[in-house]
Protein backbone atom coordinates (compact mmCIF):
# COMPACT_ATOMS: atom_id res chain seq x y z
CA UNK A 1 0.00 0.00 0.00
CA UNK A 2 1.18 3.49 -0.89
CA UNK A 3 0.19 6.35 1.41
CA UNK A 4 0.56 10.11 0.95
CA UNK A 5 0.82 12.38 3.98
CA UNK A 6 -0.24 15.97 3.37
CA UNK A 7 -0.01 18.39 6.27
CA UNK A 8 -0.60 22.07 6.98
CA UNK A 9 -2.53 22.89 3.83
CA UNK A 10 -3.85 26.11 5.40
CA UNK A 11 -6.57 26.45 2.78
CA UNK A 12 -4.04 27.12 0.03
CA UNK A 13 -6.11 25.49 -2.68
CA UNK A 14 -3.68 25.99 -5.60
CA UNK A 15 -0.92 24.23 -3.68
CA UNK A 16 -3.25 21.38 -2.73
CA UNK A 17 -4.42 20.94 -6.31
CA UNK A 18 -0.82 20.62 -7.49
CA UNK A 19 0.04 18.05 -4.83
CA UNK A 20 -3.04 16.00 -5.63
CA UNK A 21 -1.92 15.77 -9.25
CA UNK A 22 1.37 14.26 -8.08
CA UNK A 23 -0.46 11.96 -5.67
CA UNK A 24 -2.61 10.57 -8.48
CA UNK A 25 0.46 10.00 -10.63
CA UNK A 26 2.06 8.13 -7.73
CA UNK A 27 -0.95 5.76 -7.64
CA UNK A 28 -1.50 6.30 -3.94
CA UNK A 29 -3.95 4.02 -2.12
CA UNK A 30 -4.67 6.30 0.83
CA UNK A 31 -4.17 9.91 1.86
CA UNK A 32 -3.58 11.03 5.44
CA UNK A 33 -4.38 14.71 5.99
CA UNK A 34 -2.32 15.64 9.02
CA UNK A 35 -4.15 18.66 10.37
CA UNK A 36 -4.38 22.40 9.76
CA UNK A 37 -6.52 22.11 6.68
CA UNK A 38 -7.90 25.49 7.73
CA UNK A 39 -6.72 28.96 8.66
CA UNK A 40 -6.09 30.16 5.15
CA UNK A 41 -7.70 31.91 2.19
CA UNK A 42 -9.93 29.22 0.62
CA UNK A 43 -11.43 27.13 3.45
CA UNK A 44 -14.67 25.95 1.82
CA UNK A 45 -13.00 25.12 -1.47
CA UNK A 46 -10.17 23.25 0.23
CA UNK A 47 -12.47 21.06 2.31
CA UNK A 48 -14.65 20.37 -0.74
CA UNK A 49 -11.59 19.38 -2.76
CA UNK A 50 -10.45 16.90 -0.12
CA UNK A 51 -13.90 15.41 0.37
CA UNK A 52 -14.32 14.89 -3.37
CA UNK A 53 -11.22 12.73 -3.70
CA UNK A 54 -11.74 9.27 -5.17
CA UNK A 55 -8.93 8.01 -2.91
CA UNK A 56 -9.65 7.00 0.73
CA UNK A 57 -8.77 9.88 3.06
CA UNK A 58 -8.05 9.84 6.80
CA UNK A 59 -8.12 13.23 8.54
CA UNK A 60 -6.54 14.19 11.84
CA UNK A 61 -7.20 17.48 13.62
CA UNK A 62 -4.58 20.20 13.89
CA UNK A 63 -4.49 23.14 16.27
CA UNK A 64 -5.69 25.47 13.51
CA UNK A 65 -8.71 23.28 12.85
CA UNK A 66 -9.35 23.05 16.59
CA UNK A 67 -9.42 26.82 17.18
CA UNK A 68 -11.73 27.31 14.18
CA UNK A 69 -14.05 24.66 15.61
CA UNK A 70 -14.03 26.44 18.98
CA UNK A 71 -14.83 29.74 17.25
CA UNK A 72 -17.77 28.13 15.44
CA UNK A 73 -19.05 27.08 18.86
CA UNK A 74 -18.74 30.64 20.17
CA UNK A 75 -15.47 30.21 22.06
CA UNK A 76 -12.56 32.43 21.11
CA UNK A 77 -9.29 30.68 21.85
CA UNK A 78 -6.85 32.62 24.03
CA UNK A 79 -3.93 30.73 22.47
CA UNK A 80 -4.39 32.60 19.17
CA UNK A 81 -2.29 35.79 19.01
CA UNK A 82 -4.37 38.95 18.67
CA UNK A 83 -3.14 39.67 15.15
CA UNK A 84 -4.58 36.37 13.89
CA UNK A 85 -7.94 36.37 15.66
CA UNK A 86 -9.67 38.15 12.78
CA UNK A 87 -8.48 35.31 10.53
CA UNK A 88 -9.98 32.68 12.84
CA UNK A 89 -13.27 34.60 12.99
CA UNK A 90 -13.39 34.99 9.20
CA UNK A 91 -12.69 31.32 8.51
CA UNK A 92 -15.32 30.23 11.05
CA UNK A 93 -17.87 32.52 9.39
CA UNK A 94 -17.27 30.89 6.00
CA UNK A 95 -18.20 27.44 7.29
CA UNK A 96 -21.56 25.91 8.11
CA UNK A 97 -22.92 23.34 10.61
CA UNK A 98 -21.89 20.35 8.49
CA UNK A 99 -18.30 21.59 8.62
CA UNK A 100 -18.54 21.90 12.40
CA UNK A 101 -19.57 18.26 12.65
CA UNK A 102 -16.80 17.28 10.25
CA UNK A 103 -14.05 19.09 12.17
CA UNK A 104 -15.31 17.64 15.46
CA UNK A 105 -15.09 14.11 14.04
CA UNK A 106 -11.39 14.29 13.21
CA UNK A 107 -9.21 12.38 15.73
CA UNK A 108 -5.96 13.70 17.18
CA UNK A 109 -3.88 10.83 15.76
CA UNK A 110 -4.23 7.84 13.49
CA UNK A 111 -2.24 4.69 12.78
CA UNK A 112 -1.78 3.09 9.39
CA UNK A 113 -0.09 -0.22 8.62
CA UNK A 114 2.22 0.26 5.63
CA UNK A 115 3.95 -2.70 4.03
CA UNK A 116 7.71 -2.48 4.39
CA UNK A 117 7.48 0.03 7.25
CA UNK A 118 5.08 -1.45 9.78
CA UNK A 119 2.61 0.62 11.79
CA UNK A 120 3.03 4.36 11.25
CA UNK A 121 1.64 6.89 13.75
CA UNK A 122 0.42 10.19 12.31
CA UNK A 123 -0.01 13.17 14.65
CA UNK A 124 -0.12 16.91 14.09
CA UNK A 125 2.66 18.29 16.32
CA UNK A 126 3.72 15.46 18.66
CA UNK A 127 2.03 12.29 19.92
CA UNK A 128 1.16 14.20 23.13
CA UNK A 129 -0.60 17.28 21.76
CA UNK A 130 -1.13 19.51 18.72
CA UNK A 131 1.06 22.49 19.66
CA UNK A 132 4.47 21.25 20.86
CA UNK A 133 7.26 22.44 18.61
CA UNK A 134 10.50 20.75 17.64
CA UNK A 135 12.73 20.77 14.58
CA UNK A 136 15.50 18.72 13.04
CA UNK A 137 17.90 20.57 15.38
CA UNK A 138 16.08 20.04 18.70
CA UNK A 139 18.35 17.95 21.00
CA UNK A 140 17.31 14.32 21.21
CA UNK A 141 17.31 14.21 25.01
CA UNK A 142 14.43 16.74 25.09
CA UNK A 143 12.40 14.58 22.73
CA UNK A 144 12.87 11.12 24.20
CA UNK A 145 10.08 11.61 26.81
CA UNK A 146 7.74 12.87 24.07
CA UNK A 147 8.03 9.64 22.08
CA UNK A 148 8.36 7.26 25.02
CA UNK A 149 5.81 4.46 24.90
CA UNK A 150 4.65 5.18 21.35
CA UNK A 151 5.58 1.61 20.30
CA UNK A 152 5.75 2.16 16.54
CA UNK A 153 8.79 2.27 14.25
CA UNK A 154 7.74 5.46 12.42
CA UNK A 155 6.01 8.68 13.54
CA UNK A 156 4.93 11.48 11.21
CA UNK A 157 4.51 15.03 12.50
CA UNK A 158 3.85 18.47 11.04
CA UNK A 159 3.02 21.82 12.65
CA UNK A 160 6.40 23.54 12.11
CA UNK A 161 6.15 23.50 8.30
CA UNK A 162 9.68 22.20 7.63
CA UNK A 163 10.46 18.71 6.35
CA UNK A 164 12.95 16.49 8.12
CA UNK A 165 13.80 12.85 8.66
CA UNK A 166 15.57 11.99 11.92
CA UNK A 167 15.78 9.27 14.56
CA UNK A 168 14.68 9.78 18.16
CA UNK A 169 15.64 6.80 20.29
CA UNK A 170 14.66 3.85 18.12
CA UNK A 171 11.88 5.69 16.27
CA UNK A 172 12.17 7.23 12.84
CA UNK A 173 10.45 10.63 13.06
CA UNK A 174 9.52 12.63 9.99
CA UNK A 175 8.01 16.04 9.47
CA UNK A 176 5.87 16.15 6.34
CA UNK A 177 6.48 19.84 5.76
CA UNK A 178 3.65 22.10 4.66
CA UNK A 179 1.56 21.98 1.52
CA UNK A 180 0.32 25.54 1.81
CA UNK A 181 2.63 27.53 4.10
CA UNK A 182 6.19 26.18 3.79
CA UNK A 183 9.33 27.62 5.29
CA UNK A 184 12.34 27.45 2.99
CA UNK A 185 12.22 27.01 -0.77
CA UNK A 186 8.77 27.81 -2.25
CA UNK A 187 6.60 24.85 -3.21
CA UNK A 188 4.24 22.33 -1.65
CA UNK A 189 5.79 19.68 0.61
CA UNK A 190 4.48 16.20 1.45
CA UNK A 191 5.54 12.60 2.07
CA UNK A 192 5.07 9.40 0.09
CA UNK A 193 5.17 6.02 1.89
CA UNK A 194 5.44 2.48 0.61
CA UNK A 195 7.57 0.54 0.51
CA UNK A 196 10.15 3.23 1.32
CA UNK A 197 9.71 6.88 2.41
CA UNK A 198 10.13 9.78 0.03
CA UNK A 199 10.28 13.45 1.05
CA UNK A 200 8.51 15.21 -1.79
CA UNK A 201 8.20 18.82 -2.96
CA UNK A 202 5.72 19.77 -5.67
CA UNK A 203 6.32 22.87 -7.75
CA UNK A 204 3.34 24.90 -8.94
CA UNK A 205 2.58 28.24 -10.59
CA UNK A 206 3.32 30.55 -7.66
CA UNK A 207 2.37 33.78 -9.44
CA UNK A 208 -1.01 32.43 -10.51
CA UNK A 209 -1.62 30.99 -7.03
CA UNK A 210 -0.75 34.33 -5.41
CA UNK A 211 -3.20 36.09 -7.69
CA UNK A 212 -6.00 33.64 -6.84
CA UNK A 213 -5.33 34.18 -3.15
CA UNK A 214 -5.27 37.97 -3.46
CA UNK A 215 -8.69 37.80 -5.12
CA UNK A 216 -10.27 36.17 -2.07
CA UNK A 217 -11.84 38.07 0.81
CA UNK A 218 -9.40 36.55 3.28
CA UNK A 219 -8.41 39.28 5.79
CA UNK A 220 -4.67 38.72 5.25
CA UNK A 221 -4.76 37.71 1.59
CA UNK A 222 -1.96 40.04 0.50
CA UNK A 223 0.35 38.91 3.30
CA UNK A 224 -0.44 35.24 2.67
CA UNK A 225 0.32 35.51 -1.04
CA UNK A 226 3.59 37.33 -0.46
CA UNK A 227 4.94 35.58 2.63
CA UNK A 228 3.62 32.04 2.28
CA UNK A 229 3.54 31.50 -1.47
CA UNK A 230 5.97 33.78 -3.28
CA UNK A 231 8.66 34.42 -0.66
CA UNK A 232 8.44 32.10 2.34
CA UNK A 233 10.69 32.69 5.34
CA UNK A 234 14.02 30.92 4.90
CA UNK A 235 14.69 27.68 6.74
CA UNK A 236 17.62 29.32 8.54
CA UNK A 237 15.47 32.15 9.92
CA UNK A 238 12.64 29.76 10.73
CA UNK A 239 14.92 27.45 12.70
CA UNK A 240 16.24 30.44 14.62
CA UNK A 241 12.70 31.57 15.46
CA UNK A 242 11.55 28.10 16.51
CA UNK A 243 14.61 27.63 18.75
CA UNK A 244 13.07 30.21 21.10
CA UNK A 245 9.76 28.36 21.46
CA UNK A 246 10.67 24.70 20.98
CA UNK A 247 10.47 22.02 23.65
CA UNK A 248 12.87 22.63 26.54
Amino acid sequence: MRVAAIYDIHANLPALEAVLQDIRQAEVDQVVVGGDVLLGPMPNETIACLLSLDIPVQFIQGNGDRVVLAQMRGKESSEVPEQFRDVVRWVAQQLDPQHERLLASWPKTCRVEIRGLGEVLFCHATPRNDTEMFTRLTPEDRLLPVFEGVNVPVVVCGHTHMQFDRTIGSIRVLNAGSVGMPFGEPGAYWLLFGPDIQLRRTSYDLAKAAERIRNTKYPQAQEFAAGNVLRPLSEEKSLEAFSRVELK
